[in-house]
């Protein structure tokens, strides 16, 4: 296999990641500048990226200012950097300015099972054990089975009862349904706070996995209130065959070097850019293999089980806090079943895949896959960012 060195990158600018009315948008970056040493909060206007870090050290405090967007929009601000050249450097040299995950000390929450059709191979996924050779069996059957029955339930709906009660008698009863159409939903933390990586980089999937995808998803960005402040895009990158074996296993499936990828910015909720319009948001997928393999997914979020603020709910209130705020993945539609190099085995990913995920309102995600054991090694954790903002007088 190529090393990272010699893989070839994707190529990004600014006119491939930013939304499409990024004119109006009210964009969060955060921006890697060796000079300081650490992490820069940062606002996207145009092709420049203009530093607010003295205003707000971390996108956690910046979260929690009411006047926030306005802070986006018009605060002065420090150094500036080119957009093109932090994106350039994004995807390769790492000791120039670089843009990171547009989150710092958010703790990384994630949904399951809010889609109907990916809960469905959530199912297969359990009922074949992890292995990808007995997907085309159990998927023909348990789609015989089930057909159209979750088909607009709510959960926890009385429907969502009486489909409980068809397929308990059916044998076909899953912890997976309990979660996607119960009255609780899945919620779980995908990974520490700080470990996630930003457009560019690399994105890791665990050696021992042979059997995974992607799972494009909006990704909200909720301050200690319980507020929604903003939005953006993430991969929750999925071992199947892993989680297969066992759900006790989510950890191992989920929560490993660079599995987490979110960006490429965090766009604020405004006049122009609302709760509806995320509610409505399509996500589009493309996967480029090294070997000129293309795959092409979208799913929308008008076809979610939950609404965004029910997540939310279940995520934090009374019952748990978040006092630096909190991500939220809230799920995916996406779950490619169609044969990559086995025949019945289903999609899986090969090591130099570039996948895109993308949304028009919120801009491009782009990484590329390798082991997740030799992604570059996560070394900037709680204890580096206070020490380097304390350094640089800003605590």
């Amino acid at each position: 296999m190529e090393s990272a060195a010699e893989r070839p990158r994707p190529i990004l600018t600014a006119g491939s990641v930013l939304p499409e009315d990024a004119d109006r948008a009210a964009l969060v970056a955060r921006v890697h500048d060796p000079e300081c040493g650490g992490p820069c909060v940062a606002a996207v206007r145009g092709e420049q990226v203009v530093d607010l870090t003295a205003i707000a050290p971390t996108v956690s405090d910046l979260m929690e200012r009411d006047d926030a967007t306005a802070v986006v929009r018009e605060a002065d601000g420090g150094r500036t950097w080119r957009l093109d050249e932090l994106l350039e450097a994004s995807t390769g040299c790492r000791d120039v300015p670089h843009l990171l995950a547009p989150i710092d000390l958010q703790v990384i929450k994630a949904a399951g099972v809010t889609f109907a059709g990916s809960l469905l191979e959530r199912v297969i996924e359990e009922r074949t054990g992890g292995d990808p050779a007995q997907a085309a069996r159990v998927r023909a059957s348990v789609s015989r089975t089930v057909g159209g029955t979750l088909d607009g339930i709510r959960p926890g709906s009385p429907e969502a009862g009486k489909a409980k009660e068809l397929l308990v008698s059916e044998g076909l009863w899953s912890q997976y349904l309990e979660v996607g159409i119960g009255p609780d939903p899945e919620v779980f933390t995908k990974a520490p706070v700080l470990s996630a990586v930003g457009t560019g980089a690399d994105i890791g999937v665990l050696g021992a996995s042979v059997w995974n995808n992607p799972e494009p998803e909006v990704v909200l960005v909720v301050d200690s209130r319980g507020r929604v402040r903003g939005a953006t895009v993430g991969n929750d990158v999925n071992l199947r065959d892993i989680e297969g074996r066992s759900a006790l296993l989510l950890s191992r499936a989920k929560d490993n070097n660079a599995s987490c990828a979110i960006g490429p910015f965090v766009r604020m909720l405004d006049e122009g850019f609302g709760l509806d319009t995320v509610r409505g948001l399509d996500i589009d997928l493309r996967i480029d293999g090294t070997d000129g393999y293309v795959l092409h997914g979208r799913s929308s979020m008008s076809e979610i089980s939950r609404d965004v603020l029910d997540l939310v709910a279940a995520t934090h209130g009374a019952h748990h806090q978040y006092p630096d705020g909190f991500v939220l993945f809230t799920g995916t539609l996406f779950a490619p079943t169609e044969d990559r190099q086995v025949p019945g085995a289903g999609f899986t990913h090969e090591y130099g895949d570039v996948v895109r995920i993308s949304s028009p309102r919120i801009g491009a995600l782009v990484n590329t896959v390798v082991r997740s054991e030799e992604a570059a090694p996560w070394t900037f954790g709680i204890r580096a960012l206070i020490r380097n903002l304390a350094r640089r007088g800003l605590l």
